[in-house]
């Protein structure tokens, strides 16, 4: 629970980047910028490869090389440095006839909790017009300590805080006591009970096989609730199913060593279009905390 509401504060600020998030850089015929290839992005850290690196590209391709600071932004950072990571130059260069390079890091293992959600901000150093309008010259890289995949971790009860409900609930707040389960025949697959409304069970399918790409999906088609518990009135002419999925706005993604996960949904009705996408957080409790939240609520 102590971590749910930090990480809706900081998924909801970066709700307005899900855009450039997935903004690839393209060729332009009369302009030149550069940028980081992404403005959010997780960087799972693994005890076995502490390396990783932070793309900048350009939009175009120059006979000679290119170089370009990098700093950090202390005041939107609360990884620190020389600490939880290193950069290790204060330059990138995009070398003659490229339109990348790499701002390499190295990360500390063992600096890190399990539920650590820690990131920081980089910006580049350079003239004023190669900056492109509205993508801007800063990247934030939040670091997820991460290793194997266990199943154990995401069983059980779990609290779920969704966006969804606080928009929509009629009865009740945004946080709800789910109980999860292995799917019996589907690999990495949980069943969540209850999910938004009782009575109605989803599925999440985890990315068990590469640590580097903890991804967390929800398959198409899935019922999470009848429209009138929160709409009040059915939408269409095909029955009042409202219907949940992953997000393709932006990844959803689990700790593998913390216990929680952070969810993007579409929810959809039937047969007349989408609601809206949401963010959710699911962190698995104990036993003894489930059983407090039954007797005592959120």
């Amino acid at each position: 629970m102590k971590h749910i509401i930090r990480y809706i504060v900081f998924y909801l600020m970066a709700a307005t980047l899900l855009s450039a998030c997935h903004e690839r850089y393209v060729t332009y015929d009369d302009a030149e910028y550069v940028m980081f290839a992404d403005t959010l992005k997780v960087y799972p850290i693994l005890e076995e490869a502490e390396e990783f690196s932070i793309p900048v590209v350009s939009t175009v391709v120059r006979d000679y090389d290119r170089t370009f600071g990098v700093e950090v932004i202390d005041k939107t950072s609360n990884a620190i440095e020389r600490k939880h990571y290193t950069i290790l130059s204060n330059t990138v260069v995009i070398k003659a006839g490229e339109t990348r390079a790499d701002v390499r890091v190295r990360a500390d293992f063992d600096s890190f909790e399990p539920t650590d959600s820690l990131g920081f901000t980089l910006q580049l150093v350079m003239n004023d017009n190669l900056e492109m309008p509205l993508y801007g010259k800063q990247t934030k890289a939040v670091l997820m300590k991460s290793g194997p995949f266990e199943m154990e971790m995401f069983t059980g009860y779990c609290v779920l805080s969704s966006m969804f409900l606080q928009q929509y609930n009629q009865v009740g707040g945004f946080n709800r006591l789910v109980y999860t389960e292995p799917h019996p025949t589907l690999k990495n697959t949980i069943i969540c009970r209850n999910w938004l409304k009782d009575g109605y069970d989803v599925t999440l399918t985890f990315n068990g096989e590469d640590p580097l790409t903890p991804i967390v999906t929800m398959d198409k088609g899935q019922v999470a609730s009848d429209q009138g518990s929160f709409f009040g009135t059915v939408y269409g002419e095909w029955g009042d199913k409202l219907l949940v999925t992953s997000s393709n706005m932006m990844q959803s993604i689990f700790y593998p060593l913390g216990g929680y996960l952070y969810l993007w949904t579409e929810i959809s009705v039937e047969e007349y279009g989408v609601v809206g996408h949401f963010y959710n957080v699911m962190e698995w409790v104990s036993d003894e905390e489930a059983e407090r939240i039954m007797r005592e609520g959120f």
